[in-house]
């Protein structure tokens, strides 16, 4: 390894056009919670040099082109070698049976859909998947697997540093991505957890509601007490009717008068009027 070295000392890449860039132009890549995450474990293996060029890599725009399926992301990296470099981190998808679980925990509360289709990742889901035993990012290096085509034989280098950074910032933007990675892609979970929360069975004491379109004749009565339906008794009078001005009571006295009456008491009589035949 170190002929190798001898042999090739370390050069400059060559420039790429319309590679992609990192947003950040200085200091940390990765800006929620979440993406942070996942750079915790890179910077928890204190590469030093590798993680800068890495970071120089992505902000350069060194990275022609990056993808994410089930399980792999791809980064095709342009160093100093006309071919460039394929570098690939994989991480474990969640079984069927594990996502069958945690769709039904997420599927019991719509505040997850909510702010996962606000672009935010829910700051206590992580409780979801470790109550199954599951971590949602990786914790450690050994959960991820990495290669690279590159002669460098670090894991990781800084093809792989400038994939992992570009990988994050993706992150950013759309944490359905740290979900799709784990093997359920956006429109596969939404619809899962439409079709749970829409099968679900109301609780015992709670009554079933019947279509609106049951209801168009009498949708703006007033609801009648179940008891009443089996004995109705004397038509009663609107209370309304028997006291038309009761809801000037219910209100803070206004801070108007005209000449030395409160304004509350001229509308009184207009309250009468509005109810009279």
């Amino acid at each position: 390894m170190s002929d190798w070295w001898r042999e090739n000392p370390p050069s400059a890449p060559i420039p790429v056009e319309g590679g992609i860039r990192a947003r950040s132009k200085r200091g940390r890549i990765a800006q929620t919670w979440w993406s942070q995450r996942f750079i915790e474990v890179l910077e928890s293996l204190q590469l030093g040099g590798r993680l800068q060029r890495g970071k120089r890599y992505a902000r350069a725009g060194q990275v022609m082109n990056l993808t994410l399926s089930t399980s792999v992301a791809v980064g095709l990296v342009q160093g100093s070698r006309p071919e460039p470099y394929r570098a690939r981190i994989g991480v474990k998808a969640f079984t069927a049976q594990q996502w069958a679980a945690l769709e039904r925990d997420l599927a019991g509360q719509a505040w997850y859909a909510a702010k996962l289709l606000a672009g935010e990742m829910p700051t206590d889901i992580e409780d979801v998947f470790a109550a199954h035993g599951l971590s949602l990012f990786p914790t450690t290096l050994h959960e991820l697997t990495m290669d690279c085509s590159c002669p460098d034989w670090e894991i990781p280098c800084k093809h792989l540093a400038a994939t992992c950074f570009l990988l994050a910032e993706s992150f950013d933007e759309d944490p359905f991505q740290i979900l799709a990675w784990r093997g359920r892609s956006r429109d596969e979970l939404l619809e899962r957890l439409r079709a749970l929360r829409g099968s679900a069975a109301p609780a015992a004491d709670e009554p079933e509601v019947a279509p609106l379109e049951d209801h168009l004749a009498d949708f703006w009565t007033a609801p009648q007490h179940p008891e009443a339906a089996h004995d109705p008794g004397p038509p009663q009078e609107p209370a309304a009717a028997q006291q038309p001005d009761a809801v000037l009571d219910e209100l803070d006295p206004l801070p108007v008068e005209l000449g030395s009456q409160p304004a509350t008491e001229l509308l009184r009589p207009a309250y009468s009027a509005f109810t009279r035949r």
